[in-house]
């Protein structure tokens, strides 16, 4: 009887302090995953979304003036033809452009880049253009593949790859694994995902049209960047930076990241941020590699290769204090023993 009674005050306040906190945090991450997935998708419209306006300068007038009427959707890029718009397109400078003709207008477009976007810009151009009895022409510069029109392949290959740098950061994690070894096993498994998404998304489905290696080196290189963080700040904080590095790429990372449209269609600053994190990073990169030769690649590149670089750095270093702290455990210990 005298044991029950000392335990039961002190459980009986550990257990409701649980349900209590049971009763807070769980209503406070459906919020918050509410917030990360449904506000960025709710608030979708065009904010200085780069895009061309061709011809000589007394002819574009009418048509930046009509553009100018969207109050800053569009980020005006100025070219003398329509080849250097064309070239403008390619390299990913502009999502599109208009370009005035003697024939009438045309609107070039980028479905590869953004079909969300394409379907924007002939919206903004071209259906008020027919309104007014003017025919605008649209041709698709870089058009996606046929196999994936709407760009659904690419968006689904983000949760994808952050799930298994999560899961591989994880495993690393918990199994043991430090320094050296970790960084080993991290690569390795981040290469073996890549060319394994790779063999699926160009080489089975064919909704990938760039070259292989390149794609699966972008994969690769997601995954690492994830994978990555993961076990860095698990080796610096110990179980709960799993959860941590866990939390920001999928209730950040993930919903801001643009793929599904584009980051300029994003509120600020959700788009910026979307391209600091390795989903946002590696949609824009995998869309460089795949459709457009690499152009404007070094950007979302070199943001992995941070991530990247600092995870598998924080492992080591993590590694390394553990066997500081160690071995000086251990001296103490032999200072405490007297000698002989």
């Amino acid at each position: 009887m005298s044991t029950a009674s000392a335990t039961t005050p002190t459980g009986t306040p550990r257990r409701l302090l649980a349900v209590a906190g049971v009763l807070v945090v769980g209503p406070l991450l459906a919020a918050l995953a509410l917030w990360a997935f449904a506000w960025p998708a709710a608030r979708t419209a065009p904010r200085d979304l780069p895009l061309g306006v061709a011809g000589p300068s007394a002819a574009t007038a009418q048509v930046e003036q009509q553009l100018a009427g969207h109050k800053g959707a569009f980020e005006i890029h100025h070219y003398a033809d329509e080849a250097a718009a064309r070239d403008a397109i390619e390299d990913r400078t502009v999502y599109g452009a208009v370009v005035v003709t003697a024939q009438g207008p045309e609107l070039l477009t980028a479905s590869a880049a953004s079909p969300v976007v394409a379907q924007l810009l002939q919206q903004a151009v071209a259906e008020p253009a027919a309104a007014q009895g003017t025919q605008v022409r649209t041709v698709d510069v870089v058009a996606a593949p046929a196999k994936d029109p709407r760009g659904a392949a690419l968006n689904a290959s983000v949760l994808p790859l952050a799930l298994a740098g999560i899961a591989a950061g994880a495993v690393v994690t918990s199994v043991g694994l430090r320094g050296t070894r970790a960084v080993v096993a991290l690569v390795g498994a981040s290469a073996l995902a890549g060319m394994a998404v790779a063999g699926i998304t160009d080489s089975w489905l064919g909704v990938l049209t760039g070259n292989w290696w390149a794609e699966a080196g972008v994969f690769g290189l997601a995954t690492l960047a994830v994978s990555s963080a993961v076990a860095g700040l698990a080796a610096l904080l110990g179980t709960a930076g799993i959860g941590i590095a866990a939390g920001v790429i999928m209730l950040l990372g993930n919903p801001f990241s643009g793929a599904a449209s584009a980051p300029q269609l994003l509120p600020e600053p959700v788009g910026t941020i979307g391209q600091w994190l390795p989903p946002g990073a590696s949609a824009t990169l995998l869309r460089s590699v795949a459709y457009f030769d690499g152009a404007a690649a070094s950007g979302p590149a070199l943001t992995l290769t941070w991530w990247a670089a600092l995870g598998l750095g924080a492992v080591l270093l993590g590694n390394a204090l553990k066997a500081r702290k160690k071995s000086a455990a251990l001296a103490a210990e032999r200072e405490l023993v007297p000698a002989g």
